[in-house]
Order: structure tokens, then sequence, then C-alpha cells
């Protein structure tokens, strides 16, 4: 309800009000009536925990995302760095190329650069190695989080149908389909439960 006083009902919820009336007014046998009770508490159960399954399921899609920028920027710092080795390796060449077109007096000027070259390389490369690795690591983290997300999604999925069963119950006081509405709700929990789990 909002301040305005408006009120949207869901699909079910006249028929829901409407039976608990009727069953609360004697209207309808005591079967009948613990049937509405029955569906009535089920339905405000299964849509708590499926708005709870619902909030996991878009924070679970919020992090995949927020993981899947993060290795975005590791790859991209990683490739800075492999361009900052290429460039030490440019001029690591041109040095060593300098070095044996150079008389003997200054070669040893180009060999010490040559050296400072290869170790600063060096460490260019476990830093862009370090940042791949990071990336990957982000990327599996973001891969983890879309597979939760999708069970979230298939717990939810599951037990609103449930609902809707539940609301077809009420209108054609079908056991069968009340049958139905538990088993479906019972695979929804059931797969929000692997959720939870981590599976």
């Amino acid at each position: 309800m909002s301040g305005g006083g408006f009120h949207v009902h869901g699909p079910h919820d006249h028929e829901l009000e409407h039976a608990a009336q009727h069953a609360a007014n004697g209207h309808g046998d005591e079967g009948s009536s613990k049937m509405v009770n029955q569906i009535a508490m089920f339905t405000a159960i299964i849509a708590t925990v499926g708005a709870l399954f619902a909030y996991m399921g878009g924070a679970t899609q919020a992090n995949a995302g927020l993981y899947k920028n993060n290795a975005a920027l590791k790859k991209t710092e990683a490739s800075n760095q492999w361009n900052y080795f290429q460039a030490k390796s440019t001029k690591q060449s041109l040095v060593e190329l300098a070095r044996d077109l150079a008389p003997e007096d200054k070669k040893a000027g180009y060999i010490t650069r040559a050296e400072r070259y290869e170790k600063e390389k060096n460490e260019i490369k476990l830093a862009a190695e370090k940042l791949e690795a990071e990336a990957t690591q982000w990327d599996k983290q973001s891969d983890e989080q879309m597979h939760l997300h999708h069970r979230w999604a298939q717990a939810t999925t599951a037990l609103q149908v449930s609902i809707a069963f539940a609301a077809i119950a009420l209108l054609t006081k079908k056991k069968w389909l009340e049958v139905a509405m538990f088993s479906v709700a019972g695979v929804g929990v059931a797969v929000g439960g692997l959720a939870l789990l981590h599976i």
C-alpha cells in the first residue's frame, strides 16, 4: 500500500480474500475452509521466501557484474604492463645492437644498460603475470556469482509457479493442484537451498 491509499493486488489476492471471507462467515464446508486457510498461509510464506530469493538473485547478479568489471580492469592493467615490457625489450635490443657495433672501450656502458633493461623487464613481467592471475580470479568469482544468480532465479520462478497453482487450486478446489502447488514449492525451496550452499 502506498501513502495515497492505493493498493495493488496480485492476481490471486482477491480470490484469497474472497475465499477467506467466506470461510470466516461459515460459508462452504469445513474441508474447503481448511483448504482455503492452508493455501492462504502457504501463499504468504512462499511469497516471503520468494522475495528473499529474488533479492539474493539480484545481489548475486550485481556481484557478478562488479567482479567482471574488476577482471576487465586487471586485464587492462596487465596489458599496460606487457606494453611496458615490450618497450623495455625494444630498448634492450637497441642497446645490445649498439654494444655489438661499439668499439671495445664503449661496450661496458652498453652492457650495463642492457643488464638494467633485463632486470626491469623481469620485474615488469612479474607484475603483468600477477595482474593476469588477479583478472583470472575475478573472472572465476564472476562466473560463480552468475551460477548462483541462475540458481536463485530458478528457485524464484518455481515459487512463482507454485503461487499460481495456489490461486488455481483456490478457484477450482482441485486437490491435485494443491499437491502440485506443494511439490513445485518444494522444488523451489530445494533449488534455493542449493544456491545457499553455493552448489
